[in-house]
């Protein structure tokens, strides 16, 4: 039993250095290839000329890209900025629900079982971690649709943290698809303006009033949501 615990704890430390250490080549290769310029507003047009380049398979490739940005904490923003722009608002919207939820499905999936002790260990230095694991507990998916709409810590940080919840992958990923559509359209239909900005000013105009009637969904939202839990209570 003594010599089993040891080799126990360097097997439970494999997989999450395996990880780490995956997600630091990639990261490394991203910085030296440029690839972290590209994800930034000023880049935006490279990318764009870039993903329009592959044609029919663009969505692929941007689904992609966005997916890997998310497992890699990698700005979400000027992504769905840039779905806006190539795919148009409503396209754009849902390739960028499509590669967030797949990025954050892996994200969940690494948390809970490649490199759940180290996911632990963020929630030991994390009280913020700490007060989700805590009201995943009592509210249950309750508590992932509020943390969704409320930018309580990032939702890069999130994906990994719900791997070592309690929380069922699939409701994870239902209710994570459903709550990234409102701020994903505010941001496509922002792009989208851009794009239309020189062509159609009244459809310019019609984008950015879409994606404010978004905004102030997402606001109103969560609100609505922890109204009904008192009431409830």
């Amino acid at each position: 039993m003594g010599v089993n615990k040891p080799r126990n704890r360097r097997r439970d430390l494999f997989k999450p250095a395996c990880i780490v250490a995956a997600l630091a080549v990639v990261a490394t290769a991203a910085h030296l290839t440029d690839l972290t310029e590209y994800v930034s507003l000023d880049g935006l047009g490279r990318l764009r000329a870039w993903i329009l380049g592959f044609g029919p398979v663009a969505p692929v490739v941007f689904i992609v890209l966005y997916a890997f940005a998310t497992v890699l904490f990698l700005p979400g923003t000027p992504l769905s900025l840039l779905a806006g722009l190539v795919f148009g608002p409503v396209f754009g919207t849902l390739w960028v629900v499509i590669g967030a939820t797949i990025g954050a499905t892996l994200a969940f999936l690494i948390g809970r079982y490649a490199a759940r002790g180290l996911v632990e260990g963020w929630t030991v230095q994390n009280e913020r971690i700490k007060r989700l694991d805590e009201g995943v507990e009592k509210q249950g998916w309750r508590m992932l649709l509020i943390t969704r709409l409320v930018p309580v810590f990032p939702f890069n940080l999130q994906n990994y943290a719900y791997g070592i919840t309690k929380i069922g992958p699939g409701t994870y990923v239902l209710l994570t698809a459903v709550c990234i559509i409102p701020g994903a359209a505010v941001f496509t239909f922002a792009g989208g303006s851009l794009a239309s900005a020189q062509q159609n000013l009244t459809r310019t105009f019609i984008y950015l009033g879409v994606a404010a009637v978004f905004f102030v969904a997402v606001s109103l939202i969560p609100g609505w949501v922890q109204r009904r839990n008192r009431g409830k209570q």
